[in-house]
């Protein structure tokens, strides 16, 4: 239960800020101080070490770890601030923001028993810093961290479906990835709705929010639109799955069907409107394969 409140917490917060008031609020308030912005990894640690106490699982090293993770690309943005974005110091600031809940740095200094619920608090603070550090102080542009603007996105993620299921399926089934397909217990599209919504806020929109929005986002801009960009940030995407299961570590299988995925989820967004319109194709191919496979 508590896990629950504590991840609605959060994507409370995330939705939020699509509200474009908000954005223009929190991003003009940002600008005149900018020192504010360490207000931030001070609620975020403070939250975190709430948490841990709560459930008895607080310690000197978890709670130093914490202020580290929080407060250190915090520094490197103020450090930062004048530059424009993409600049190279945003590269360093996504690494530090995503490498160690990847790696599960920290792991050992948790017990086994609260690990659950604070990795579920440690992923919305990633997510929540990460916006707060690009979308509102960074103000990088190309983010799309917006409702869709235009019913094209819905159709950009109807062709992006149609082209990557099949051939997800085909080598998944090849590779020996996914299972027979088979109909679940009980299909209803009620069911498959609610499965889509928590595969949408819980794992499609952070990551396209991370892998889309940040890296793919950054890497064009930097080095230009072109495909040698996306296949590149396809990759990275891909490679973030090698300690995926199901199946032995490291998932050769799983990085490359994210791989293709992250293409067409990268073409989807670069061709959209709205972070929205891949992440729901993301949330959508995730539902096939848990619901089907």
């Amino acid at each position: 239960m508590m896990q629950i409140l504590v991840a609605a917490l959060f994507l409370a917060f995330i939705l939020a800020l699509l509200s474009p008031a908000l954005q223009i609020l929190l991003r003009k308030a940002l600008a005149e101080r900018p020192a504010l912005i360490f207000l931030v990894p001070a609620i975020l640690s403070a939250f975190f070490c709430g948490i841990a106490a709560a459930i008895s699982a607080l310690s000197v090293s978890l709670a130093a770890l914490i202020l580290v993770y929080t407060f250190l690309p915090s520094m490197w943005a103020f450090w930062a601030r004048r530059a424009v974005a993409p600049a190279w110091a945003d590269f360093g600031i996504i690494l530090l923001l995503w490498l160690p809940l990847e790696l599960s740095v920290g792991r050992w200094w948790t017990p086994a028993r609260a690990q659950a619920l604070l990795h579920t608090a440690a992923y919305g603070i990633s997510v929540t810093l990460a916006l707060t550090l690009f979308l509102l102080f960074r103000r990088l542009d190309g983010m799309k961290y917006n409702l869709p603007r235009r019913g094209r996105d819905f159709v950009n993620l109807l062709i992006g479906f149609a082209a990557v299921a099949p051939v997800l399926i085909v080598l998944g089934r090849a590779l020996g990835f996914l299972p027979p397909f088979h109909t679940p217990a009980r299909p209803s599209p009620f069911s498959l709705g609610t499965q889509f919504l928590v595969i949408l806020a819980g794992t499609a929109l952070p990551e396209e929010i991370l892998f889309r929005s940040l890296i793919q986002n950054s890497l064009m801009q930097r080095f230009g639109a072109r495909t040698p960009t996306l296949l590149l940030a396809a990759l990275i995407f891909g490679c973030a799955h090698l300690n995926n299961g199901p199946g032995p570590l490291p998932n050769w299988r799983y990085m490359i069907l994210a791989t293709i995925a992250g293409f067409v989820y990268g073409k989807v967004f670069q061709k959209s409107s709205s972070i929205f319109a891949s992440a729901g194709l993301h949330a959508l191919v995730n539902t096939i394969k848990h619901s089907f496979f």
